[in-house]
């Protein structure tokens, strides 16, 4: 099959278009291949099982439409009872094209009849049914495929026909076929003519469009999605002192062209007047009182502990940690585990701490407080000691993988917070753990 799929491949590289006259006969040759197997417990699929043969045939026109066509093939066959066999036939098919002769593509059907001769020494009559395909790679010739269903007289020999091969016809000398001229865009007006011959446009633009309807060819306006002024190459000057848009550092507030359309008393030049500036150094909006908004989350940077990410009034303009990395944080606390009685990480933890690093990552502007805690098992010193070395080899750990040490602290709190009873030993355990806080802000 990928034979086929390269020959109709090679056959669209070919552009010519042609009108041919009748062509009353021609020749067919054609590689088959053969399956004996899937109407006798064989796979349909399975194409290395199937054998391979040759075929000729002479083809005569009855009409446009119409042909009787003669093959005869050869080849060897596979049979679930024998092995490898002969085969000789000999058909006479009748076939119907759906389109006329000029067309490049032209699907057919076809029935007929046919005799086949196996190791010469038994036969039996087929009738095949099929489809077809005709696609013309030159005026007179084409590549063909052909798929049949052959029904036999004889048990276990229904089988599957398929072809590849080359065709060429007899008749008439084809005609060019005068195209039309090309319009790629499809705005009536032809490329030759077109100065923007991929985008419709407007006759009066010779195919230019005009998207914001001011009158300026989008190919000459510095602002093509506002309307706006000639004067001003198609932008507008919403304040209207002279500057437009495009060049204006305060757009709705007037201001002379020597500071930028802004008014002298504006030091960040925000169109805010300083004195009703909150933020009179960083230019910013007026919905906050001349202060900016970064990640505009509605939220000013001055009150926003997240001002580079978007985030909720909820959370103090920092987004919210997810589910799922909550989830992660929530099950590294007794996941995380060390040698008996040390500070030194276990190996198994590496993998969850590396989930923590990527959650710094993807939340670049939290940090986190990795706190140890013990139960009150030995002396309390000892306790705090080991709580703080734990929660430092966490700490290392992270810096290690490229952390900032600005972004990650570190407290021990030996026994003095546990969140369940030390009189068990479910509950001692609880109380070992190292827990990991993501926190909004870097300050």
């Amino acid at each position: 099959m990928r034979y086929l799929v390269i020959l109709l491949i090679a056959a669209c590289l070919y552009t010519s278009d042609v009108r041919a006259q009748t062509e009353w006969g021609g020749v067919s040759f054609k590689a088959l291949f053969l399956d004996y197997q899937t109407f006798n417990g064989g796979d349909f699929g399975a194409f290395r099982d199937y054998t391979t043969g040759l075929e000729f045939s002479y083809i005569h026109n009855l009409t446009d439409n119409i042909s009787l066509e003669l093959p005869v093939r050869m080849g060897t066959i596979d049979l679930m009872e024998e092995k490898r066999v002969r085969l000789f036939s000999a058909d006479i098919h009748g076939m119907y094209k759906f389109r006329q002769p000029e067309k490049q593509l032209r699907p057919y059907v076809l029935v007929g009849a046919g005799f086949v001769m196996e190791n010469y020494d038994s036969s039996n009559i087929q009738f095949p049914v099929g489809v077809g395909l005709d696609l013309r790679v030159a005026p007179q010739a084409y590549l063909t495929w052909q798929s049949e269903v052959r029904f036999s007289t004889e048990d276990n020999r229904n089988n599957f026909n398929h072809s590849i091969g080359f065709k060429y016809m007899f008749g008439g000398k084809p005609e060019p076929v005068v195209l039309p001229p090309l319009d790629t865009d499809q705005d009536g007006i032809v490329d030759t003519l077109d100065k923007c011959p991929f985008i419709p446009g407007l006759p009066v633009f010779m195919g230019c469009p005009d998207t914001d309807g001011d009158g300026i060819p989008d190919l000459e306006d510095d602002c093509p999605e506002y309307p706006g002024l000639a004067r001003f190459n198609g932008c507008p000057d919403s304040d209207g002192d002279g500057v437009p848009d495009n060049d204006d550092l305060c757009p709705n507030v007037p201001g002379p062209v020597e500071n930028d359309g802004c008014p002298m008393n504006d030091a960040d030049e925000d169109g805010i007047p300083d004195e009703e500036d909150d933020c009179p150094n960083t230019p910013g909006l007026a919905e906050f009182n001349g202060c900016p908004d970064t990640d505009e989350d509605g939220i000013r940077d001055i009150d926003d502990l997240c001002p580079n990410t978007a985030g909720p009034a909820s959370n103090q303009g920092c987004p919210e940690i997810s589910q799922e990395h909550r989830e992660i944080l929530e099950f590294a606390v007794q996941a995380v585990e060390f040698e008996h009685g040390s500070g030194r990480l276990r190996s198994d933890a590496f993998g969850l701490l590396d989930q923590i690093v990527e959650i710094l990552d993807e939340y670049s502007e939290y940090r986190l407080e990795i706190s140890g805690h013990t139960d009150n098992t030995g002396r309390e010193a000892y306790n705090q000691e080991l709580s703080e070395q734990r929660a430092k080899a966490c700490y290392d750990y992270l810096i290690k993988q490229g952390v900032s040490s600005r972004r990650v602290s570190f407290v021990g709190f030996g026994e003095t917070k546990p969140i369940a009873t030390n009189d068990t030993r479910e509950g001692r355990q609880l109380n070992r753990r190292v827990e990991f806080n993501l926190i909004p802000g870097l300050n």
